[in-house]
């Protein structure tokens, strides 16, 4: 790192604790400010106590030697990709939507298509400096506060400021070799996943349900090779599929397994453009012709930095299921079958995980599993009922079954855990004892974070701000969301993007 580089980035950190000395003088609790958000929940915060971390965006070192990367917590996917290929190298774990920051991956719970094999993408740091709710500036290694280290992850930044985080890399290859597997319904698909999961030789590996007897178990091997016979699959421009239909276009048809080359840049990134298939749904709401023809001509718009924005502002947040629900494998068909019976959604994401070893916000393996195997996410994401209470009470019995059958949501998502109901799924004692250890108690804790208010705005439609009920009028809410995404010009940072 370059001495103006430490420098600049020491005295960030010094205006940041220096804020947050002032809030403890007084008392104050505060919220962390940080540009960008990948949360599909609607905030409940209010007032001015924010500490500002905006400017914390810049890749400060890459160590070729050691294979490591120093990063501030508000650097992208895509940025630190772009920053490390050069080098050879990539982390272990990237999120595939490419807005999604450093910061975001540790404080929240991120985990892809390689974490059967790495765990989340907490499990990559390897130190973390942290600006305490006192002030006091800290570093946590696994040979230093490795209890803040291990407990801070996950925690929806509810112990400290993150400031600075070193990463572990592994060394990048020109391609993924993905294969396409074909499965013919639910119980098939969750025992190629286990089966997968074994094989020394996989470096990604995930599915995607269509419905209940079609289906697609995607593996992938890194490499640099390519026969004279290979194709190669791009899914960055705007010609290119979405990837989930091109996914069901390669086993449509067929019991073999289908092989292809995709760039590495391109799996990373492959769900960006339709943010997996919820993009879809927007070509329902304004009753749009969904084809390869207009995801082309609109897909300035269907980049996942663009949809965020517009759907924060569109307020239809409230009237879709968006869950990623994480259980045991023996449990995991009976799981399924119940979000049919009871939602009806389809497509499903499957993406194995290897969880983390000890006591955590991020789903683990002590609710239900009771050891170190392997757990299978569910990402569940859809139109909910139309009715506002009736959402509020799928969203409440779909997190009764998921602890019923030994499992753990992520809490980026909608959460509607009473306050005794949350703490009974998660180890307060624990969490409450670290708090108090590291000086957190000025900071909302979990439950405050994450905790979606069940207010008349979503109990009844007839409560709520003149502009609330407009926005429940199709499509007012959506060209609101539309116009604010466009204004902010999100989509000239996808178009940007190099590291796709």
């Amino acid at each position: 790192m370059s001495e103006k580089l430490k420098r600049d980035h020491d005295a960030a950190v010094g205006n940041i604790a220096d804020t947050i000395r002032q809030f403890a003088a007084q008392g104050q609790k505060f919220r962390i400010k940080h540009g960008s958000t990948n949360s599909t929940r609607p905030t409940t915060a209010k007032g001015r106590h924010f500490v500002d971390t905006g400017k914390l965006s810049r890749v400060l070192e890459v160590d070729e030697a050691r294979k490591t990367c120093l990063v501030e917590p508000n650097v992208p996917m895509d940025q630190l990709v772009k920053a490390t290929l050069p080098h050879g190298l990539v982390p272990p774990v990237v999120m595939e939507f490419p807005g999604i920051t450093v910061g975001g991956g540790f404080s929240g719970t991120s985990a892809e298509s390689s974490s059967f094999k790495y765990g989340f993408f907490d499990r990559t740091v390897q130190y973390v400096e942290m600006v305490l709710a006192n002030g006091d500036v800290v570093v946590c290694s696994n040979d230093e506060n490795k209890d803040l280290l291990q407990g801070a992850a996950g925690a929806m930044g509810t112990f400290g400021v993150v400031t600075l985080l070193e990463l572990r890399l592994i060394t990048a290859t020109k391609f993924v070799r993905l294969s396409y597997v074909p499965v013919k319904g639910v119980p098939e698909a969750v025992e190629t996943l286990q089966k997968l999961i074994r094989d020394d030789s996989m470096d990604y590996l995930d599915g995607i349900l269509f419905s209940q007897n079609q289906g697609a178990i995607i593996s992938g091997q890194m490499t640099d090779q390519r026969s004279e016979d290979e194709t190669i699959q791009t899914f960055s421009k705007s010609k290119d599929p979405w990837f989930y239909l091109h996914a069901q276009k390669m086993i449509r048809d067929t019991t073999s397994t289908t092989t292809q080359l995709v760039p590495l840049t391109d799996y990373l990134f492959r769900y960006d453009r339709g943010a997996f298939w919820t993009g879809s749904y927007a070509f329902t709401y304004f009753k749009t012709p969904f084809n390869r023809f207009t995801r082309r001509f609109f897909d300035d718009f269907f980049h996942t930095r663009v949809m965020y924005k517009a759907a924060d502002a569109s307020q239809l947040l409230h009237q879709y299921i968006a869950q990623d629900l994480a259980l045991p494998f023996p449990r995991a068909t009976e799981f399924i079958e119940y979000t049919v019976r009871s939602f009806g959604i389809w497509p499903l994401w499957l993406c194995p995980l290897k969880p983390t070893p000890y006591v955590t916000l991020n789903p683990f393996p002590g609710i239900g599993n009771g050891a170190s195997e392997p757990i299978l996410n569910v990402g569940l994401w859809g139109q909910g009922p139309k009715s506002p209470k009736a959402f509020v009470a799928a969203n409440k019995d779909l997190e009764r079954k998921l602890v019923e059958l030994g499992g753990v949501k992520a809490l980026y998502a909608h959460t509607y855990y009473t306050e005794d109901e949350f703490w009974r799924v998660y180890d307060r004692e624990w969490y409450d004892a670290l708090r108090e250890k590291y000086n957190a108690r000025s900071l909302p804790s979990a439950h405050d974070k994450v905790k979606v208010a069940v207010d008349v705005d979503v109990e009844g439609r007839g409560g709520g701000s003149l502009r609330d009920r407009v926005f429940r009028v199709r499509p007012m809410g959506g060209l609101y969301g539309v116009f604010k995404a466009w204004r902010s010009e999100e989509y000239r940072e996808a178009r940007r993007s190099k590291g796709r």
